[in-house]
């Protein structure tokens, strides 16, 4: 079994990457640890997640993965962006990151191309302070104008993927876990493992 400390406390994080990795992997997260996350003072994705992969990996004798994410809308140049968890505020709620979002799209009168979105993912991959490589997925679709569904995290319940009609707050784990960004990079991240792990 190949064992992997994920630098965050978010749970739902957490186990979104245990389910897309399989059994095969046991996953641990920061929540039993002193170790402290690491401030994102990045300008990009990739760079957050190789700070905190980076600064974890220093302080746990593991191999460390920390992931950067989050939603750019075109209408709004890209934002939410690397600022996606902090969009409304450092303690507000998804409800309110979600509230703010739909305002502002309707401030700038968003057309339905002004709506296409995606959400990105980078992971990074640590030990013992050094990079060993990067992973990234994205996943395209558009931003809807009321909430649906209460599965998942963050702007979830506003993003529908295209080819689909269910946002996804609303489609099953096994779906989303198939198809979103996080999903992509993870899995990425498993294939190149296991070939380690195999000496492929």
């Amino acid at each position: 079994m190949i064992e992997l400390v994920v630098a965050t406390r978010n749970r739902h994080k957490t186990r979104e990457i245990q389910h897309i990795l399989g059994p095969e992997f046991k996953v641990r997260d920061l929540a039993d640890t002193e170790v402290r996350e690491t401030r994102e003072n990045g300008t990009s994705f990739e760079e957050n997640a190789k700070l905190k992969a980076l600064a974890a990996s220093r302080q746990l004798p593991a191999l460390v993965i920390a992931d950067d994410s989050g939603l750019e809308v075109d209408a709004l140049g890209g934002a939410p962006g690397i600022y996606s968890a902090r969009y409304a505020g450092a303690n507000a709620t998804d409800r309110d990151r979600i509230d703010k979002l739909l305002r502002e799209l309707a401030r700038v009168r968003a057309t339905d191309d002004g709506r296409r979105a995606r959400f990105r993912c980078v992971v990074a991959m640590a030990r013992n302070g050094d990079l060993l490589r990067i992973f990234e997925g994205t996943v395209e679709g558009r931003i809807i104008d009321t909430a649906r569904g209460d599965s998942g995290f963050g702007y979830d319940p506003i993003f529908v993927a295209d080819g689909f009609e269910q946002t996804f707050g609303e489609l099953p784990r096994e779906v989303k876990n198939t198809i979103s960004h996080r999903a992509k990079a993870t899995r990425a991240l498993r294939d190149r493992l296991r070939r380690l792990e195999f000496g492929d």
